[in-house]
């Protein structure tokens, strides 16, 4: 739960923390064998199984790392392989969001239970809605045969009391693709054919079962070398760091070792400008609708599930691509760190039309744990000038109808008679009801923006704060912005040069 610091939180922390720690102290990566004993020191554990935690933070060492699980049946130490991943050129290798198994604890799929809340009344609603018969009174007390329920629900929202609850499993009830199932002995596994790295199920596991791979060591060691490594930071930073100003950005993560920052909501500026020209060629002359890009989870269960409609989503660049062009259009040699919310970056920096542009995806989350090992005070960081490249139409693209809002705002000043119907989801499910009702033509000539995190950016896999947090220091940001929409930003000249550059 982003905003709560538990032992989950914490352990997750301590793992980001360690592996930034080794990576600035120039450490043989072997020693990795030693950390689950200092994140899990003593005799006793949180699960009274020191040897199981110690485990588990065994393969989020490697994780953490860029490398793959360990085989459970196979004996192998945790730094096996180590030396191919601790390369600068280490991209993201599939599955990139995987579940620690012997971590699992093995929750049913869906159940429909009576608790401890049933006051045995007479007339036994529950059991005169079962449509298979499944409730029996015994002793007073509603009793559920499991073998007969089938799930529908009907007895929970019968009973006058709230006493019967359906319990779900997290990481399952949290996956809008419906990716997770159970393996033969019950625990979750994800079917990658279906993922979409949203990493939704990540945030939702309370046993942190469910891991994605970083490439915090790698950033580091890029960042060590001669060459020069630009962090580009998504419009979702806002609020994230406590205590840190936005004045105190570019200070922060220069303390962290990068030679400069950038702000990717220049590039959702030229993102949304690109949109509004796609929008008023094609719709409706030769697509019905149109999606937008910015969101690779949602541009990539649009395709999936909907792949008679894929040429319905947006082709233009996303931000994050945009905003690593603008500068290695400058300067080709540099290395480009894309820091953010998405764990679904990862994914999208991986792709070889990608690479050459973007290096390293780090999420907030992950970039908190270099801030503590490089030991970063931001009560003393001095400020600097506001960051002024980006519009509030750029900035807003953290947040849910941000993206259709700043798409708008550029269509009117291309064309302002020009009406634009948008339509809005955020959480893949609800992008799955939207998309259902465009396919059926309920919504020809609109604009459709899909996220896959409820809430939009800010609640992406890896961020800190709670999303209301978040929101509002989002606004904070849009409103000290020195121009307000996307059209005025001043990179728009160059993207004729970036669109005659070879993908």
């Amino acid at each position: 739960m982003r905003g709560l610091y538990s032992s989950k939180t914490k352990n997750r922390h301590r793992v980001f923390t360690e592996i930034a720690r080794l990576a600035y102290e120039g450490k043989d990566p072997h020693a990795i064998e030693e950390l689950p004993y200092k994140i899990i020191p003593g005799e006793v554990g949180k699960r009274d199984d020191i040897f199981l935690e110690r485990a588990v933070i065994g393969e989020r060492l490697r994780v953490a790392m860029g490398m793959s699980l360990r085989n459970i049946t196979e004996h192998a130490p945790i730094a096996s392989g180590v030396e191919k991943t601790v390369i600068e050129e280490k991209y993201y290798e599939p599955p990139l969001i995987n579940v620690i198994k012997f971590a699992c604890n093995s929750c049913p799929e869906k159940k429909i239970m009576v608790t401890e809340g049933c006051q045995g009344c007479i007339e036994h609603p529950c059991k005169e809605v079962c449509p298979r018969g499944a409730i029996s009174i015994v002793n007073r007390r509603s009793v559920i045969d499991q073998d007969k329920c089938v799930k529908c629900g009907k007895c929970l929202e019968s009973c006058p009391y709230n006493a019967i609850i359906k319990q779900e499993r997290p990481c399952s009830k949290a996956c809008g693709m419906n990716a997770i199932k159970s393996d033969e002995y019950g625990r979750a596994e994800i079917d990658q054919d279906k993922c979409v790295s949203c990493g939704m199920c990540l945030v939702s596991c309370p046993f942190s079962a469910i891991v994605d791979k970083g490439q915090i060591y790698q950033t580091i060691m890029a960042i060590k070398s001669d060459t020069n490594v630009y962090a580009i930071i998504a419009p979702a930073v806002a609020g994230q760091f406590e205590g840190l100003k936005n004045t105190q950005i570019r200070p922060a993560f220069k303390a962290l070792g990068f030679t400069d920052i950038r702000e990717v909501a220049v590039g959702a500026d030229l993102c949304a400008i690109e949109e509004a020209k796609d929008f008023l060629r094609e719709v409706p002359n030769e697509i019905p609708f149109m999606g937008t890009s910015c969101c690779p989870a949602w541009a990539m269960m649009a395709k999936k599930e909907f792949p008679d409609y894929a040429n319905c989503i947006s082709m233009a660049l996303t931000p994050m691509v945009l905003t690593a062009r603008l500068i290695k259009q400058k300067e080709p040699d540099c290395k480009i760190a894309f820091i953010g919310p998405c764990a679904a970056k990862k994914l999208e920096a991986s792709r070889r039309t990608i690479r050459s542009y973007v290096d390293f995806v780090l999420t907030f989350e992950e970039v908190s744990g270099m801030f503590e090992a490089k030991g970063v005070d931001f009560a003393t960081l001095e400020e600097d000038a506001p960051l002024s490249r980006a519009s509030a139409d750029g900035r807003g693209f953290a947040a849910s109808k941000g993206v259709a809002n700043a798409v708008v705002n550029a269509i009117k000043r291309i064309d302002p008679d020009k009406e634009v119907l948008v339509e809005s989801a955020d959480g893949l499910q609800n992008c799955k009801k939207m998309l259902q009702l465009a396919k059926a033509g309920k919504y020809n000539g609109y604009l459709l923006e899909g996220m896959a995190c409820p809430g939009g950016c800010i609640a992406g896999a890896g961020t800190i704060q709670p999303i209301k947090k978040s929101s509002a220091a989002v606004n904070t940001m849009m409103q000290e912005a020195t121009f307000k929409e996307c059209s005025d930003t001043v990179y728009k000249e160059r993207l004729k040069a970036l669109e005659q550059l070879d993908l």
